[in-house]
């Protein structure tokens, strides 16, 4: 099977953790663990979060003077470039020697008349008191939002129109190429209104799940999984009445509301990709990834299911 994995932020970088290389490297090496075992029998597609990555860059940036700092396309083609060396390397030292792998800079075109663009909502960075955000706006004209009882940097997150680089992933996938692209939504770009052919980086954030759908619509993928720290989609999540969700078909699915910061986006993006084409979605934990490729773990979401059922509660831990 050919299979697009989206990794979460949690692959990367867990909530309160430091940010630094040394952390980085130890969550990614558990999602390379995680991955591995599928390698040998399917062709994999990676992509991943960027967000504290991002915003770290951008903090970096902030000893610049405002017209010297570099623009969040640079920062993210950056970000990239360290979490893909670093997912190469920890997947190599598990797999065999010959097999091959490939970090891809991922240019992805957006809409500059998307209304994203003036109603930023996607997280970056660190999280904040109150009184620093506050400071943080004045000084430098971020935006910022509430994320759990801290605050957060907020930027536009445009829809993913096109994938630059389809081409080239398809024909590493051909040679048996373990390919990560698409990191954190891909790089912003688009046309300049009036100008033919010129292509330019936009300040803003894809959301990265809506990204994934698309690189695996466009893969013609089998399965795309997105691995996040919750063991499936739940309803009711955080109540005495929760409840995890086995298999869905879109529809049904869709007829719940998820929560917009977290799994509202990967919930549509996994519905888009099964109602478009015929093909299955998953949701669930890292850890589970080849369970739930043979649909024994997470939130399996097929055209195909007649209704929704639910995990028993002995099989998905509250």
């Amino acid at each position: 099977m050919r299979v697009v994995i989206a990794l979460g932020g949690n692959a990367l970088l867990k909530r309160g953790e430091p940010m630094t290389a040394d952390m980085q490297r130890q969550n990614i090496r558990i999602a390379a663990e995680a991955i591995a075992p599928i390698a040998a029998e399917h062709q994999i597609v990676i992509t991943h979060g960027n967000g504290p990555q991002v915003g770290l860059l951008a903090l970096q940036g902030a000893a610049y003077k405002p017209d010297e700092a570099y623009p969040l396309d640079v920062l993210g083609a950056e970000t990239e470039g360290m979490i893909g060396y670093m997912l190469e390397q920890e997947l190599g030292n598990l797999l065999p020697f010959e097999v091959p792998f490939a970090t891809l800079l991922t240019m992805v075109e957006v809409d500059g008349s998307d209304p994203a663009f003036r109603h930023p909502t996607k997280f970056v960075g660190p999280v904040y008191e109150a009184d620093e955000a506050a400071k943080i706006h004045q000084d430098k004209g971020w935006f910022f939002k509430q994320d759990g009882n801290k605050w957060r940097r907020v930027v536009p997150s445009p829809l993913p129109k096109r994938i630059f680089e389809i081409r080239p992933i398809r024909w590493l996938l051909e040679k048996g190429t373990i390919v990560i692209c698409a990191g954190g939504g891909g790089i912003p770009t688009m046309y300049e209104p009036d100008k033919e052919r010129t292509l330019v980086g936009v300040e803003a954030v894809i959301d990265k799940d809506l990204c994934s759908a698309l690189l695996a619509r466009e893969l013609s993928a089998d399965l795309l999984i997105m691995a996040t720290d919750a063991e499936a989609v739940f309803t009711d999540w955080g109540t005495a009445e929760q409840k995890a969700i086995f298999k869905s078909n879109p529809e049904k699915l869709g007829t719940y509301s998820f929560p917009a910061g977290s799994m509202g986006p990967k919930v549509e993006a996994a519905c888009h990709f099964a109602r478009q084409t015929g093909q299955t979605a998953a949701i669930g934990a890292l850890q589970d990834i080849a369970a739930i490729l043979n649909a024994e773990r997470g939130t399996i979401i097929n055209s195909s299911f007649p209704d929704m059922t639910w995990h028993k509660p002995d099989r998905v831990p509250r």
